[in-house]
């Protein structure tokens, strides 16, 4: 079984090689296309696509912070149209239980046996609404499925599809009846970003689009599954040198040391800002990562993972801060 596993990883490190221009294109293209067929929905948030298909791309997961309303739920929708995936959302409340999300086995008078029913995590694109409304033990039942792609379910295993995404959302104004989700499952989160209200505009363009009817409901597939695959096997092709690595690192380890916090990011953090920034190298047309794609990424990846010391928050103190702060004092290499 080890030789089994050790040739796996081995074959795996070995088929790293340059992309090829057609590769680098047909990639490009596919990213281009589901951004497009998105903002035919999501008016003004470019930005916020392009975060998310980098999620997507480099196999992470999102957290979505923002106020009633911005278009969370519009956007995961677009998405799992866009490239044909099975959608399904949860409405997380405090009397949801782990069981409600994972799957039950229910006995059948026909053939006398238990049969297991698959609860909405089985699915491509999961929208996880009001996460933090639920309990902590309910919560917690995301954890497994998110870091490993599989649940364990009275004591089986099950494999979730190889394109699984979670997008998660919660409110940040209302916090009556809420649970923080806990360190470990912030960690969890490949980002966190939020999507803002749009300029006036655009906000104008949203009513004419739905003046008669939801652009969702017009909305077609442009890219499938395969396509998916196939970019997240482009982006484990993109180069980024030691030393942008050790920017990376750099970058991380300065937030455990900084001013007023009191856990730093971990080297899960470094991963996903690593595999995000690949993404994003692919996406602008390169085959491997610059500073660039690393400062862009660095805020939405780090800062959800810090905790602040209660003082430092008192004090006016955010997350979003420290990143920054680290963002100017560690040197870029050449």
């Amino acid at each position: 079984m080890t030789d089994t596993v050790s040739n796996s990883r081995g074959s795996k490190e070995g088929a790293i090689r340059r992309l090829g221009p057609e590769e680098l294109t047909a990639a490009r293209a596919v990213v281009a296309r589901i951004a497009r067929n998105i903002a035919r929905v999501m008016q003004g948030q470019a930005a916020a696509t392009r975060k998310l298909l980098a999620a997507l791309a480099s196999g992470g997961h999102v957290l979505l912070e923002d106020f009633p309303g911005t278009g969370k739920t519009t956007l995961a929708k677009a998405l799992a149209r866009s490239i044909d995936a099975t959608f399904k959302r949860i409405q997380f409340t405090p009397d949801l239980l782990p069981s409600d999300i994972l799957g039950v086995s229910v006995f059948s008078q026909l053939d006398q046996r238990f049969h297991f029913h698959e609860g909405p995590i089985f699915t491509h694109i999961l929208l996880a609404d009001e996460i933090n409304r639920a309990s902590p033990r309910t919560q917690s039942a995301l954890l497994e499925a998110m870091g490993e792609g599989q649940v364990s379910v009275e004591g089986e295993r099950r494999h979730l599809p190889d394109v699984f995404f979670v997008i998660a959302t919660q409110n940040p104004v209302e916090f009556r009846g809420t649970y923080p989700l806990p360190e470990a499952q912030m960690d969890r989160f490949a980002m966190q970003f939020r999507l803002g209200y749009v300029r006036p505009e655009e906000e104008v363009a949203i009513l004419t689009a739905q003046q008669h009817n939801h652009p969702l409901d017009d909305l077609q597939p442009c890219a499938t599954l395969a396509e998916v695959r196939a970019l997240r096997a482009a982006v484990e092709q993109v180069r980024i040198s030691d030393e942008l690595k050790r920017y990376v690192v750099d970058l991380v380890r300065a937030t455990r040391t900084a001013e007023g916090v009191q856990l730093g990011a971990s080297p899960r953090a470094s991963i996903a800002l690593m595999k995000a920034a690949q993404a994003l190298a692919l996406f602008d047309g390169l085959d491997f990562v610059t500073p660039d794609q690393v400062q862009e990424l660095a805020e939405p990846v780090i800062a959800h993972r810090l905790v602040m010391h209660p003082q430092a928050r008192f004090a006016g103190r955010t997350a979003v801060a420290v990143v920054r702060e680290v963002l100017q004092k560690v040197p870029v290499p050449a």
